[in-house]
């Protein structure tokens, strides 16, 4: 009986062994990581102790004929603007940039000269946002024959009832080539209608304000309006000799997607000032139509622009004639003879002129642009263009008693086609030739190649879509 109790006894005792060995265990654990924090504590008072036992090291005595050394001082702090930094220090500079235009010609000019080599244009330009409120458009175009102000004027952008302003010298809006400077046209010259009844080159561009608003519409349509009022002074097109001889431009403009990659742009406008020819008014209308294609998956391959402008004029001129010539006509009585009369007074006249253009421009590739030019464009017989055509002598008119003054003024037709290539080395920069015939009024035929070289420097902003 004496063996089954000590079977019954032996696992009571091997749990207590097993117990014992646990405390003995857990204990040494808790010792150890106790001496691990007394040694942390030992080791971070001796730190502190030889911190404190550094002592400065003396500076080494510098001879009496050396100079004193220069202490570095510490940058000026940034100069804070509106608390925006002083990176915002920007702000107070306007955007500038230069743009070259190059200019060459060969051939036969029928009439109507441009130089053989001349730089075109240098236009400078300055653009700022001035605050949220408006900004700021500077552009003054350095020529061979001076300066002069392209543009200057601010553009107020918040007004009440969706109302944009601006005020200054700019040019009108009339049509679309009258809008464009010249480093945007996608020709080295400008249509001939433009040169015979809108002022070539400088155009309808006066001092004055302009008033624009986007109209409502249907879904899908964009329409815009804008009323101008000038002093009424533009080279060939407008003369005010009074204040109240001002010039109005109006112009409707409407535009609409076609498709993602097809959009469509029309407009109508209209300018009357007073006449630089005669004492009485110059009427413009004008109706003018953009087609734009840009593929959005080729846009930098390919693209097409097609342009059309069509303008009618209404300009009083003094009709030529020659002082003191006797005008013979047949005397009311039965016999038939002779009485003369001379007119001291210059006639006047109204000139009811017409032009228009149609234009193509196909990009080929990435840098390589194709495109073509039809105009034609009739001009008052004797009146100026610009650029100047040359005529042999000016033909004068004779009139008779009786005959009404209020005549039309006999018109001359000027036709002209051109075909142009233009290389595009980088969005800074442009190289273009034009081939160009042209027959005029007079009678004598153009045939000249044209050469363009164009580049960009600075920050020069979009100009109008």
């Amino acid at each position: 009986m004496r063996l089954p109790c000590k079977l019954m006894f032996a696992p009571v005792a091997a749990l207590l062994f097993a117990t014992a060995l646990g405390a003995q265990d857990t204990t040494e654990l808790l010792n150890r990581m106790k001496a691990m924090e007394d040694r942390i504590h030992a080791l971070e008072t001796e730190v502190r102790t030889l911190k404190g036992q550094q002592t400065p090291v003396a500076p080494q005595p510098q001879p009496a004929a050396e100079a004193a050394p220069v202490v570095a001082q510490a940058p000026p702090a940034p100069v804070s603007i509106g608390g925006a930094g002083g990176a915002a220090a920007k702000v107070l500079n306007p955007d500038i940039s230069v743009i070259g235009d190059f200019v060459g010609a060969a051939g036969n000019h029928g009439g109507r000269a441009t130089p053989s080599l001349s730089m075109h244009e240098s236009e400078v330009g300055f653009q700022e946002v001035i605050d949220p409120y408006a900004r700021a458009d500077f552009f003054l175009s350095f020529g061979e024959q001076g300066v002069n102000l392209e543009e200057g004027f601010i553009t107020f952008t918040s007004l009440p009832a969706g109302l944009q302003l601006k005020a200054g010298k700019m040019r009108a809006a009339f049509g679309k080539v009258n809008t464009l400077h010249n480093h945007v046209l996608p020709w080295i010259d400008r249509p001939l209608v433009s040169q015979n009844l809108v002022g070539g080159e400088d155009g309808i561009n006066d001092a004055g304000l302009s008033l624009s608003r986007i109209l409502p519409s249907p879904k899908g349509l964009f329409l815009e309006g804008t009323a101008q009022i000038f002093r009424g002074d533009s080279e060939n097109v407008f003369a005010a000799t009074r204040r109240s001889q001002v010039a109005a431009v109006g112009h409707l403009r409407a535009y609409s997607d076609l498709s993602e990659s097809t959009n469509i742009d029309f407009g109508a406008s209209y300018a009357r000032g007073h006449s630089p020819f005669a004492d009485g008014n110059n009427q413009l209308y004008g109706l003018d139509a953009t087609l734009r294609w840009k593929p959005l998956r080729r846009a930098i391959y390919h693209s097409l622009m097609a342009r059309s402008e069509f303008v009618w004029a209404r300009t009083s001129t003094s009709l030529p004639y020659l002082t003191g010539i006797p005008v013979v006509t047949p005397a009311p009585d039965p016999v038939g003879s002779m009485i003369t009369q001379v007119f001291t007074v210059a006639p006047r006249g109204l000139a009811k002129p017409f032009g228009f253009y149609v234009s193509g421009d196909y990009q080929l590739g990435r840098r390589w642009i194709l495109g073509s030019r039809f105009d034609r464009s009739q001009r008052g017989q004797c009146l100026p263009t610009n650029p100047t055509t040359t005529a042999s002598e000016c033909p004068y008119t004779v009139f008779a008693p009786g005959v009404n003054f209020s005549r039309a003024i006999p018109l001359l037709q000027d036709t002209g086609g051109s075909f142009q290539l233009t290389y595009l080395p980088s969005e800074f920069s442009i190289i273009r030739t034009q081939f160009r015939r042209a027959r005029y009024g007079e009678g004598r035929t153009a045939n000249e190649i044209l050469f363009q070289f164009q580049f960009s420097m600075g920050a020069h902003g979009a100009h109008p879509f």
